[in-house]
C-alpha cells in the first residue's frame, strides 16, 4: 500500500514539471522572437545589468586585487634587480674609466719622457719607481733596473722637468737612488744666467733646496735656472735643476740664505730616465734596447 501510494505521487508530479519546462520554453522563444525582431527587452536588459554591475565588482574585486598586488610585486621585483644591475654597470664603468684614466695620464708621462730623452744628448734609459722610502728625514726611492741594465753607482736620474736624483746603490736588478731633497745630498750647479758656479743641497723638504754657499754680494736673482755643472762627474751639465725662490742677505755674515725650488716634481714623480753620460762609465755602458 506504501508502495503504490509513492508510484501514484509521482506520476502526478512528473506530468506538472514538463509543463513548467515546456512554458518556461515557450516564454523563452515568445521573448526571443520580439526581442530579435522589435528589440522591446533592451531596455529590460539594460536595467538588469545596471542592478548587477554593482554585483560584478564585488565578485570581481578580490580577483582584480590579488592580480593588481602580483603585478606590483613583479615590477618593484624587476625594478630592483634593474635597479641592482645598472648600479653594478655603474660601478663597474667607474672603476674602468678611472683604469683609463690612469692610462691616459700614464701615456702622457710616457710620451713626455719619450719627447724629452729625444732632447737628451746622452744615452738615457727610462726606469720605472717601484717604491718611495716613508721615513721624511730619508728622501729614497727604488727603480726596477739594476747593473744588468749597465746601471752604476752615482749614476744621474733625470724626468721631463729636470734633474731627480742619483743612484746610490745599484743591485743586480734593482737601484736604490737619493732625491736631491735628501738632506745629504749635494750637487754642483751653475747659475744660467751668468754662469756663477755654486752647491745645491736638500734641505728635508720635497719642495725646497737651499744653497748654503751664495756670497752676500754674489750676482744672483729670485728667478734664476740653476743647471747642472757638469763638475764632479756625476750628473753631466746643462740638465735644470731648480729655480732659485728666496734670497735672504744677512749683514755681518758671509752668506746669504738662498732657498730654490726644484725644477722636477719630486713628490709626483712616476719614471725617471737614467742617464749614461757619453764621458763617465765607458765599460758600464749598454746598448739601450
Amino acid at each position: 500500500m506504501v508502495a503504490s501510494r509513492g508510484s501514484s505521487s509521482n506520476s502526478g508530479r512528473i506530468p506538472a514539471l514538463g509543463l513548467r519546462v515546456l512554458g518556461l520554453i515557450f516564454i523563452s522563444i515568445l521573448l526571443m522572437y520580439f526581442d530579435n525582431r522589435d528589440n522591446h527587452l533592451n531596455t529590460v536588459r539594460k536595467s538588469v545589468g545596471a542592478a548587477v554591475y554593482p554585483l560584478r565588482v564585488i565578485v570581481d574585486a578580490p580577483v582584480r586585487f590579488w592580480g593588481w598586488l602580483g603585478e606590483t610585486t613583479a615590477s618593484r621585483n624587476d625594478f630592483q634587480l634593474e635597479l641592482a644591475r645598472l648600479r653594478a654597470e655603474r660601478l663597474l664603468t667607474n672603476a674602468r674609466l678611472q683604469k683609463f684614466n690612469a692610462l691616459e695620464a700614464e701615456n702622457v708621462r710616457l710620451r713626455a719622457l719619450l719627447d724629452a730623452r729625444t732632447q737628451v744628448r746622452d744615452k738615457a734609459r727610462v726606469a720605472e719607481i717601484m717604491s718611495v722610502d716613508a721615513n721624511p728625514y730619508n728622501h729614497g726611492l727604488v727603480i726596477d733596473v739594476g747593473t744588468q741594465d749597465g746601471v752604476f753607482d752615482g749614476q744621474a736620474l733625470v724626468d721631463v722637468d729636470g734633474v731627480v736624483g742619483q743612484v746610490i746603490e745599484a743591485g743586480l736588478m734593482t737601484s736604490q737612488a737619493m732625491l736631491i731633497s735628501d738632506t745629504d745630498h749635494a750637487l754642483p750647479v751653475e747659475i744660467n744666467r751668468n754662469g756663477l758656479r755654486t752647491i745645491v743641497v736638500g734641505s728635508g723638504k720635497i719642495d725646497q733646496l737651499e744653497l748654503p754657499f751664495v756670497v752676500n754680494n754674489a750676482d744672483i736673482r729670485v728667478g734664476d735656472l740653476l743647471i747642472t755643472s757638469g763638475l764632479g762627474g756625476a750628473f753631466p751639465a746643462g740638465y735644470p735643476v731648480a729655480v732659485v725662490a728666496t734670497i735672504t742677505r744677512i749683514p755681518q755674515e758671509p752668506y746669504a740664505h738662498v732657498t730654490a725650488t726644484p725644477a722636477a716634481s719630486l713628490g709626483q714623480v712616476r719614471e725617471v730616465m737614467l742617464i749614461f753620460s757619453t764621458g763617465a762609465h765607458e765599460s758600464d755602458i749598454t746598448a739601450d734596447d
